[in-house]
Order: C-alpha cells, then sequence, then structure tokens
C-alpha cells in the first residue's frame, strides 16, 4: 500500500536509510505500522521492529507511525490507512465483536503477533492520601488519549470501583502529559496501561514523586468474570522508584494486528524477526524479551491465515 508518509514516519524511514548506508529504496513498497505515544512501550518497540522488517523485506521499507493508540490503529486498519497497528486486547476484541466504541464488528480483523502483557498503573501525585481507586470520585483523572486502549481499560477500571467517567473529571492526557501532570498537580491520579517499565511512569516515579496504587483482589477478579481479555498481573517490587513490594493488578495482552488481506508473506517476515531477533528488539526496550510466539494460541479473535500455518508448523522450524 503505497502512501504519502506523516512527519513522524519520514524521521522513521531517514533512520533506517541511514542505518542502510544511505541506499536508495528504489521501487519498494512503504508499508506503516501503527503504534502509540513516544512516552509509552509502543513506539520504541513498533520502530526497531520495522527496522528489522525493513532489513529483511528487500521489497518493503516498513516505518513506526506515532499515533493515539489502539483505537486509533485500528480504525485506521479499517479505513485502509495503515497496514498493521499494535492494540490492548480490549480494542481488538471489542472492535471484531463490535462492542463499546464500535457500532458494527470489524469482522475483517486478524491477529498477525503477539507482543507483550500490559500492566494496569494506575499512580497518584506526591502528598496524595488516596489509598484506593474508590477514593477517586470527583477526582481529576487522566484516562489516557482519546483514541487508546488505556482510555477503553480506564473505564474499565473505574466501573470496577462502581464509577464511569460521569463520577470523575476526566483528562484525555498522553502518558507523558500524564507524567507532567502528575509533577505538577495538574490532576489526582492517572491511569496507564502499559508494560513495565515504561518511561512516563519512570519519569512520574522518578521527578514527580508519584505512588502506583494496588488494585484490590476482588476486583480484579470481578474484571476477569466480566471482561475474558483480563488477567492477574503484579507490577515487580524495584520496577520504579518507591516500589519496595510487589503491586497487584490487573493485566491484559498486546497484539499486532491486521486485515485477512495483509500479504501472507509480511506476516511471516514478521512472525521472523520476533522469532530470531529478540535479542536486537530487547536492545531497544527490554519487554521484547518478553514476547512469546506460542501465544498466537491464546489470541482474543481469530488469526491471520498465515499466522495459523505458523503456530500449526513444525516444532523444527517454529523453535522459540
Amino acid at each position: 500500500m503505497l502512501r504519502r508518509l506523516s512527519s513522524s514516519s519520514a524521521v522513521v524511514v531517514l533512520g533506517l536509510l541511514l542505518a542502510c548506508g544511505g541506499a536508495s529504496t528504489g521501487n519498494r513498497q512503504f508499508l506503516s505500522i501503527g503504534t502509540g505515544g513516544t512516552g509509552g512501550i509502543y513506539y520504541p518497540i513498533g520502530g526497531a521492529i520495522a527496522s528489522r522488517l525493513s532489513a529483511r523485506d528487500s521489497t518493503r521499507q516498513y516505518t513506526a507511525e506515532v499515533t493515539g493508540g489502539s483505537v486509533e490503529n485500528v480504525n485506521r486498519l479499517r479505513e485502509g490507512q495503515i497496514d498493521l497497528g499494535f492494540g490492548l486486547a480490549v480494542t481488538v476484541y471489542e472492535a471484531y465483536h463490535g462492542g463499546l466504541d464500535y457500532d458494527a464488528p470489524f469482522r475483517n480483523l486478524r491477529v498477525v503477533a503477539p507482543l507483550y502483557a500490559n500492566m494496569i498503573h494506575v499512580l497518584v501525585p506526591r502528598g496524595s492520601s488516596v489509598e484506593s481507586i474508590g477514593e477517586l470520585a470527583g477526582a481529576r483523572i487522566s484516562v489516557g488519549a482519546a483514541g487508546s486502549g488505556t482510555e477503553q481499560v480506564a473505564r474499565q477500571i473505574l466501573e470496577a470501583y462502581g464509577l464511569s467517567l460521569d463520577d470523575v473529571e476526566a483528562r484525555y492526557l498522553t502518558f507523558s502529559e500524564s507524567a507532567a501532570s502528575l509533577r505538577d498537580g495538574a490532576i489526582d491520579a492517572a491511569i496507564i496501561s502499559v508494560g513495565y517499565p515504561a518511561a512516563a511512569v519512570l519519569e512520574a516515579t522518578t521527578t514527580g514523586g508519584a505512588r502506583l496504587l494496588p488494585l484490590d483482589p476482588d476486583r480484579i477478579e470481578a474484571l476477569r468474570s466480566e471482561y475474558p481479555y483480563y488477567s492477574s498481573g503484579v507490577i515487580p517490587q524495584g520496577s520504579y522508584p518507591g516500589v519496595s513490594r510487589d503491586i497487584p493488578t490487573a493485566a491484559m495482552m498486546n497484539w499486532i494486528v491486521a486485515t485477512e488481506q495483509l500479504d501472507s508473506d509480511v506476516v511471516e517476515t514478521l512472525l521472523e524477526v520476533l522469532r530470531d531477533d529478540r535479542r536486537a528488539l530487547g536492545q531497544v526496550h527490554e519487554m521484547a524479551g518478553q514476547i512469546d510466539l506460542a501465544a498466537l494460541a491464546e489470541s482474543p479473535v481469530p488469526l491471520h491465515p498465515q499466522a495459523e500455518r505458523w503456530l500449526a508448523g513444525t516444532p523444527a522450524r517454529r523453535e522459540q
């Protein structure tokens, strides 16, 4: 799919060209990957994956685009504006089935590869006396950027505590904006769905003195009972400054998605990158080390046909 590149993508393309010695792209096809904001994990990992894909695929140039996150990525896939996108399980599941923010099911949506699990980070600023999400009625809460999977997750987390967006002053901030607002006391809490350690959470806890709240076990179980894409999770001790014990929370997988029409060789090359280049990806962000291709068996929606073939391949070829 040929398209004009955004300014953010152009930066990634320039870096790729320099990495390849400035070689001409000739008639290479440009494919774009929808990621997320610069303060999260999607974008750096997406850039690394795009670089490795471009190095392996002589017919295509892959670029990582800064986006609003999961919901925007799925919507842009539906409109044919990107070729691959990163998405939280909640977004992927609800888009496919036509729930939450989707008036009609996106039945052409397919999972092509797994990423890593997000942990729900709930932060309050330095000096806050809040100990539970249930105390946040009427509070100024960052619920993630509009059109992000975090926004969808935030609604469900609040719901588990008997709250809705109408019960709080919702602020639609990116991860980086949430960190700055916590530091400046401009918000009372932030809900951030991201793998750990995340740059924005590190900033909020290091320079802003923000504190992480645990989720109550019974509320985690309520989420798991209501929504099949949640699981129990832990933000481990030492993940961030001030985290002196494990923080229980809810977890959710991230996926790379596309439409069923994506060329099979693109999917094959992507899976090869995730299998063979994990060490290189991990040098960009350690969360890449948590990618396990066996998780394809737990996809919340149908797999792309090539991903199905990969999952059914011989152990010798598909060795993790």
